[in-house]
């Protein structure tokens, strides 16, 4: 706070706007009195250099990992000691088991080391963590198994069976905790980047926007460099608290002052290709990193891939897949979880039916038609939220209408039951969609079901929703639900459709289980 407030004062003074709109004149007392104010301020938020924070982190991480590995193959032993005062016999010599489980736990960790698993670059975002924790674990197990095989050393396949699996899940349970505590700090203000945003001012805003919406990303915008500024410009958002030059001539003063850790690159540069060159060229010097933020707001990075040529590097977009292989395995997902889910809520599903028969005159079950993929209706059911003339009271509420776009929400709708509103709270009156789910109508994740109504107005974009089953819970559920502007929640849906993924599937599981823990913008 104390770092905003000094910036916000700065940001008024006019010392600020003679640097800003002066950037040029090099050497003014004007522009190293603001610069120098701001460094100060940084320096009296107990600022630390990322490079002093990511290391440590990465230490706590190499420490947890062998800790849990050491933890995980102990166990294994153990069991396969157990095993064989119960049998009577064990595969392989004590000495063995000890010796192997030593060198699985070193080959563990080196590989986890060597995949760059505690890299700054996936810390706190993303999947590319578990990913590379997964694909370590993995590959130290089968190197070791193919080892063991070629030089004939007998060991029970149930060691490896208790280890491989418990190894996964408890190492990826020990990086979703740190990455809990890391965002934690990220949002007080603490284990951020600084990073300067160059461009020209609608790209740097859109950048600055959205790196300063999501702190969990790792980056605290130092500075904005424009290549042009218009009048007034940095009185403007999002330039209020955020020190504003008009040239890239001073780019190095500016990654110095601000302990830049990377200069973000927001759309096209005078010069061309050029430039941006030159720039890596000058930040190399200063071992300062360059990023570029990509035009393809909408693309996800497993689908982009870039082909070396000479003197042309080409950045592919591979075309998103609405059919094939992924969608088999993601139906099987979808049959297992809802099969499983149905049969453990059983219990669940019966009270939930009597307490809405209780509160309210009408049946417990509500079927309304909703619009799926490629457009097709089928009957949504859910528990009865809503009085049983809910319908037929909507026009007379028309005007009170909170919700977003074509979305009729009310925060307080009148319609709602007793029951209804802790339900619709919690997600309770959803449970039944897992039938939807293992019928083939619905997936687990997808863009929300609409009504026909809300179809007829959409717009021609707003269609491309309709391309994949509608899930019981999506993107838009598990930022912000209701909370959200219906432009967001368009494209939380728009890039899901085209960018899913099964391991994103499961990570959005996940989240929707925290969401109904803490539920946001849900009524």
């Amino acid at each position: 706070m104390t770092e905003l407030r000094t910036r916000a004062r700065l940001h008024k003074s006019p010392l600020l706007k003679a640097n800003a709109v002066g950037a040029r004149q090099k050497g003014s007392d004007s522009k190293h009195a603001v610069w120098d104010a701001h460094t100060a301020s940084v320096a009296a938020t107990g600022h630390v250099s990322a490079a002093s924070w990511s290391s440590r982190y990465a230490n706590r991480l190499r420490l947890s990992d062998a800790l849990l590995s050491t933890g995980v193959v102990s166990v294994a032993y153990v069991w396969r000691l157990a095993a064989r005062d119960h049998q009577g016999s064990l595969v392989g010599s004590e000495l063995a088991y000890l010796w192997i489980s030593l060198s699985i736990v070193l080959l563990w960790n080196v590989d986890l080391e060597w995949c760059r698993s505690r890299e700054k670059r996936v810390f706190g975002s993303g999947v590319a963590e578990y990913r590379r924790v997964v694909q370590a674990t993995f590959r130290a197990f089968g190197i070791m198994a193919m080892l063991l095989i070629v030089f004939q050393v007998g060991i029970s396949r149930g060691f490896f069976a208790v280890a491989l699996p418990l190894g996964i899940a408890l190492l990826l349970c020990e990086r979703w905790l740190w990455r809990r505590w890391l965002d934690n700090q990220r949002r007080a203000g603490k284990s951020l980047s600084n990073v300067v945003v160059l461009g020209a001012p609608k790209d740097v805003e859109h950048v600055i926007g959205h790196l300063s919406n999501h702190l969990v990303s790792g980056y605290r915008v130092a500075a904005a460099a424009l290549t042009t500024l218009e009048p007034e410009m940095e009185l403007l958002p999002p330039w209020y608290e955020v020190p504003v030059l008009s040239s890239m001539a001073d780019i190095a003063d500016v990654v110095n002052k601000t302990r830049a850790e990377a200069v973000v690159v927001a759309g096209p540069l005078p010069g061309g290709p050029g430039t941006i060159q030159e720039l890596g060229w000058r930040l190399e010097d200063m071992s300062t990193e360059l990023v570029l933020a990509s035009s393809l707001t909408n693309v996800a990075g497993p689908r982009v891939h870039f082909r070396p040529m000479e003197g042309l590097p080409l950045m592919h977009v591979e075309l998103p897949q609405y059919s094939g292989g992924k969608h088999v395995v993601k139906r099987v997902m979808d049959i297992l979880l809802a099969s499983t889910a149905l049969l453990v809520l059983t219990p669940v599903l019966l009270l939930l039916t009597i307490i809405v028969k209780l509160d309210s005159r009408g049946p417990a079950l509500f079927f309304q038609e909703r619009v799926g993929r490629n457009e097709g209706t089928f009957k949504m059911v859910k528990f009865r939220s809503m009085v049983v003339d809910a319908e037929a009271r909507l026009a007379a509420l028309e005007d009170e209408n909170e919700g977003a776009g074509p979305l009729f929400k009310m925060s307080r709708d009148p319609r709602i039951t007793r029951s209804g509103r802790w339900m619709r709270r919690f997600s309770f009156d959803e449970l039944p969609q897992f039938w939807n789910v293992l019928t083939g109508q619905m997936s687990l994740v997808g863009p929300r079901p609409p009504l026909a109504t809300e179809v007829a107005r959409y717009a021609k974009s707003d269609h491309r929703r309709l391309l994949v089953k509608p899930g019981i819970t999506g993107l838009w559920q598990v930022s912000g639900r209701s909370a959200l502007e219906w432009d967001e929640s368009v494209r939380l849906d728009l890039y899901y459709v085209e960018n899913w993924s099964v391991t994103g599937d499961i990570v959005i599981l996940w989240r929707t289980f925290k969401a109904v823990v803490a539920p946001v913008g849900a009524y």
